[in-house]
């Protein structure tokens, strides 16, 4: 069912071979990528691997009278680095995707594909269908927790969070596009010079400091450039030509049946 990428691609991105990691689920996976830092363009030295996907329930599971768990999770060290993958049953990634979740379609769209399969590459092809103008609602209310979060912790890692998602969600709203990776969102939408420095001096430390950044910018400045980011993706929000509603919810629900019967 399942097919393993291309390890050039992950090596490329400083990931190990991660087949080994795949082979240990209960049910068979529909595919698997990796998220987190990785994806997003700012992983440290001694960053985890978040592997996250989504896995096929068998039939008789489905339609018996005990509700069966619909998420798989475990975490284990592999030389050195802790691993963890969490995968949910399609039609639970599916009704994800229906609420307008940015983290499950940056995690069906992340380049860096661990395992695929054709039941992958229908949801990637229909993704498109499945993108709103309310996606924004989330990019929002993660980069304002993340801001709070990088308030108590003076972290660099909540800070560019901060930034990574505002810009994704701007991009997504006057694009159509999603683009989760920090260093290539600052050349789709306007962004403050400073953020590659930031970039470089949290691949020090999963957990550096700001303030142990030699020429980082202040509180004013930064609080100014949040709130910027803020206005742009309300602006990109009210001109977005994505829909209310997702276009492709009844051709997601029919991958979800095809696959739980085997057919295509």
């Amino acid at each position: 069912m399942t097919a393993p990428c291309d390890r050039a691609v992950l090596a490329a991105a400083g990931l190990p071979d991660l087949a080994p990691a795949l082979a240990g689920p209960a049910h068979p996976l529909v595919f698997a990528t990796v998220s987190g830092a990785h994806l997003y363009g700012f992983p440290s030295r001694d960053s985890d691997v978040d592997l996250r996907g989504a896995h096929l329930l068998p039939l008789r599971a489905v339609l018996g009278l005990e509700a069966p768990a619909e998420t798989e999770s475990r975490m284990w060290e592999q030389d050195g680095t802790e691993m963890d993958l969490v995968t949910h049953d399609l039609a639970k990634f599916a009704r994800l995707l229906l609420r307008r979740n940015g983290y499950v379609l940056e995690q069906l769209l992340s380049p860096l594909v661990a395992q695929t399969s054709r039941i992958h590459a229908d949801l990637v092809a229909l993704a498109p269908r499945l993108l709103t103008r309310h996606h924004a609602h989330h990019y929002r209310g993660f980069a304002r927790g993340q801001w709070r979060l990088f308030g108590t912790s003076g972290e660099l890692k909540p800070l560019l969070y901060t930034f990574r998602v505002l810009l994704t969600g701007i991009h997504l709203m006057r694009a159509s596009e999603v683009v989760a990776h920090l260093p290539e969102l600052t050349g789709l939408v306007p962004a403050p010079a400073y953020l590659g420095d930031l970039v470089a001096a949290k691949a020090a430390a999963e957990h550096g400091l700001l303030s142990a950044v030699a020429g980082a910018p202040g509180a004013e400045r930064l609080d100014a450039d949040v709130r910027a980011l803020h206005a742009a993706l309300d602006d990109a929000q009210r001109g977005t030509p994505l829909p209310e509603m997702p276009a492709g919810r009844p051709e997601l629900g029919e991958i979800v049946v095809d696959a739980r019967l085997g057919r295509g």
